[in-house]
């Protein structure tokens, strides 16, 4: 059975720094997998979460949503089976649960990732 779990949310003030972290346990062929990082704001449904970052099985190519270019780092550790998203100078309107999600393409949408997190709580306020 196949979970991913993310981690690093909490509440942070504006121009903070987090890192959050998503564990997959279960696919012995992890490093086939493209990975992203999704977001989602209350009112809106799974398939509507914003793509934030993705990036390929091997790391080499990676993806940003305009608003986040210059701030956030997606990475990941395939002997850890773990992705990263390095999330700087963040501001208000970043608040929102973060997603990771495991694909078998380099996509933005949603639906086609295959598995998910429970997701991780991210809120920046003064």
């Amino acid at each position: 059975q196949v979970q991913v779990e993310e981690s690093g949310g909490g509440l942070v003030q504006p121009g903070d720094s987090v890192r959050l972290s998503c564990v997959v346990s279960g696919r012995r062929t992890f490093d086939k997998y493209a990975m992203g990082w999704f977001r989602q704001v209350p009112g809106k449904e799974r398939e509507e979460r914003e793509c934030v970052a993705t990036i390929n099985f091997s790391g080499d190519t990676t993806y940003y949503t305009d608003s986040v270019k210059g701030r956030f780092t997606i990475s990941r550790d395939n002997a850890k089976n773990t992705v990263y998203l390095q999330m700087n100078s963040l501001k208000p309107e970043d608040t929102a649960v973060y997603y990771c999600g495991v694909s078998h393409l380099g996509t933005t949408t949603a639906d086609l990732y295959v598995d998910w997190g429970r997701g991780t709580q991210v809120t920046v306020s003064s």
